[in-house]
């Protein structure tokens, strides 16, 4: 399952299982804490050995309900447990209530504590205060609570330093939906978070993995999101490639155009056109300045060459090699021949359609003080691939409107700001990062999440944005749709950089990808 589901998603799917009777809320309630309790074990194993010492934080909603669950399963395996509540266990919603009246027949139900000590002795500590509902910063005694776990665990020297927190839904304070956290006071850090049904936006936004530490979903038996759903993580299962015929020639998995700047700069280019033509184009060529055509000539085998002068020459070639996809941009050099370029490649077609168009890098930083002439000249046949960088050229408002501080929730989130960035310019945009977000103009959205067991920090590093480009452009070249491509793209473009390991370079990126797909096929 991949699709992502914000707050307000999550809470209707619950509500439409609750109202159609095939479910209570008390019994969700049971499902998830005892779904916690099998993830903690799973990922500890040693917890199951023998008793230890839990202790459980409770807040005022159905999240703080969760956690009296957990406590009376911890209690029942034999563990000593402390649970705290935080707000007037009086005004507790009925099911939280319930399970913390369960609670108090096996236990006490304390105030909070004051010292970092009560935090210190525990083998575990369930962090049940708020869940996806929180839409405002930690403040009070939930504040001042994850201080005091902050320095017993984190500040302090600690044997159990990486693996004592765990949260229920997401660490009290994150917003689910962008991965922000609320606020500036407290800080809750997991080391494990449980979360349910789907994973949420927040678990891989900006600073949602760095928070959550690593992600269990459960399944409480809410059935399929699809219905509610609208983007998704993207995922193994979204990933298809087309194996070449016996019969096929190369013409039958098109032709990618990679243009080239001039003399000294051809190197982000040739990474590109590599990248396309090890995704599976059956041609790839350079289109290169005459003056850096024996440069890049003498770096070329299996991929072709070509001089081309002016706007003139390029529309001639693309109508002669029947070019079907064109990335533009990688060490282009900015200046009046790029936006020429640009202006020509916007009429050209192939077949009768838009050309497929890869913008990148130049291509993009050129418009940085007219960026409306630059979408005037887009099609839906385009992708564009910004870093946050060229992504604030292009979009300064968005990205303003993005870094703004957050105090309240649900927040402005990288998934809100990339579509807005897609309607306003016509196109697919891919906004790159560890969560590299993509979204076509008509608001369908993916995720695609270097996080947890995909973390791929070796992609920080010179050129693998353009390898990237060549990836999305070899793809167009084959005929698949501008989103697909770039979701494509970048799943594997994570999967090469994993493959390879430490020390990766760009150059060794498109050289992983026969294993990739072998991997996939097998």
């Amino acid at each position: 399952m991949t699709e992502l589901l914000t707050a307000a998603q999550m809470r209707a799917i619950e509500q439409a299982a609750i109202a159609s009777g095939e479910v209570t809320g008390l019994e969700l309630m049971e499902r998830a804490g005892r779904g916690v309790v099998e993830a903690i074990l799973e990922w500890r194993p040693e917890l199951a050995l023998a008793p230890h010492r839990a202790v459980v934080l409770c807040g005022p909603g159905n999240n703080g309900g969760d956690g009296f669950v957990v406590a009376r399963l911890l209690k029942q395996r034999g563990w000593q447990v402390d649970v705290f509540v935080y707000g007037a266990e009086a005004k507790l919603p009925p099911d939280a209530a319930e399970n913390a009246r369960r609670w108090r027949e096996l236990g006490e139900i304390n105030l909070p504590p004051k010292r970092r000590e009560t935090f210190e002795a525990a083998d575990l500590i369930v962090d049940a205060l708020f869940g996806i509902g929180l839409t405002r910063g930690l403040e009070g005694e939930p504040a001042a609570a994850a201080s005091l776990i902050f320095d017993a665990v984190y500040e302090y020297d600690c044997p159990r330093l990486d693996n004592r927190v765990v949260a229920i839904d997401v660490p009290s304070g994150l917003c689910s939906d962008s991965g922000v956290w609320l606020g500036d006071l407290g800080h809750f850090k997991a080391s494990l978070t449980v979360t349910f049904h789907t994973a949420k936006p927040g678990h891989h936004l900006f600073l949602g993995s760095g928070i959550c530490g690593r992600i269990a979903i459960v399944d409480i038996g809410l059935g399929q999101p699809a219905p509610y759903s609208d983007f998704r993580l993207t995922g193994s299962d979204e990933i298809w490639l087309w194996p070449k015929d016996a019969e096929d020639h190369k013409y039958h998995h098109g032709h990618a155009l990679i243009l080239s700047g001039g003399v000294g700069k051809g190197g982000a280019a040739r990474l590109a056109a590599r990248g396309a033509l090890r995704i599976g184009a059956g041609l790839v060529t350079v289109g290169t300045p005459p003056a850096a055509l024996q440069e890049n000539a003498a770096r070329l085998d299996a991929i072709m060459l070509t001089s081309i002068k002016g706007v003139d020459g390029l529309q001639t070639e693309i109508r002669e090699r029947k070019i079907k996809a064109v990335c533009i941009g990688p060490g282009f050099g900015m200046g009046e021949r790029l936006r020429e370029f640009i202006t020509g490649l916007g009429n050209e077609t192939s077949e009768g359609q838009p050309i497929g168009l890869v913008l990148d890098a130049d291509a993009l930083t050129e418009y940085r003080d007219d960026p409306e002439t630059l979408f005037a000249m887009l099609h839906d046949n385009c992708v564009l691939t910004p870093h946050e960088g060229e992504f604030g050229r292009l979009f300064p408002d968005l990205l303003a409107k993005l870094k703004e501080p957050a105090n309240k929730g649900p927040v402005y989130s990288k998934v809100d700001a990339t579509r807005e960035a897609a309607a306003r310019a016509g196109c697919v945009v891919l906004y790159k990062g560890a969560d590299t977000v993509i979204a076509a103009p008509d608001g369908r959205c993916t995720v695609n999440s270097a996080h947890y067991d995909r973390a791929a920090p070796g992609l920080a590093t010179a050129g693998s944005g353009d390898v990237l480009a060549g990836f999305i452009t070899g793809l167009m070249a084959r005929g698949l749709n501008p989103l697909t491509a770039a979701e494509t793209a970048a799943w594997l473009h994570v999967e090469c950089a994993l493959k390879f390991g430490p020390g990766l370079i760009a150059e060794d990126l498109p050289e992983q990808l026969p294993a990739v797909f072998r991997d996939l096929s097998s």
